[in-house]
């Protein structure tokens, strides 16, 4: 199985793995998990503007903890950014709704907490 991990999904496996659901656990270490580099441009931006904390810089902090745990990185491509155009504004966050593009264009289910993705016609896992 292949899975598109929201951005606090990556972030609690590699911070408090306690925060996931079992079955998160689970595909974490089963699924080929795939992490957006919209998500990684995410996190530099809460970092950057003091919303999230990490223990050493942001970009080799990221790329350490994805080449350990084995996640792929998802590039936005074109048709990723023009699929966002066609959907509803359910979410506010331009970054889930690439997310919701990408999980559309690729058929991969998005594993997150966030309840707001069920709006959209995605695959939520949790």
């Amino acid at each position: 199985m292949r899975v598109l991990l929201d951005t606090h999904t990556f972030l609690w496996a590699i911070t408090d793995a306690s925060r996931l659901s079992v079955k998160a656990r689970a595909l974490m270490t089963s699924a080929e998990s795939w992490f957006s580099v919209a998500s990684i441009w995410e996190v530099i931006v809460k970092v950057q503007s003091g919303k999230l904390s990490l223990p050493r810089p942001t970009g080799p902090f990221l790329t350490s903890e994805l080449a350990s745990s084995g996640v792929q990185i998802l590039p936005v491509t074109l048709n990723h950014v023009l699929r966002v155009e066609s959907l509803e504004p359910h979410h506010r966050d331009p970054f889930d709704r690439v997310l919701v593009a990408q999980s559309i264009e690729e058929n991969l289910p998005i594993l997150t907490a966030d309840r707001v993705f069920d709006k959209y016609p995605v695959k939520v896992i949790w």
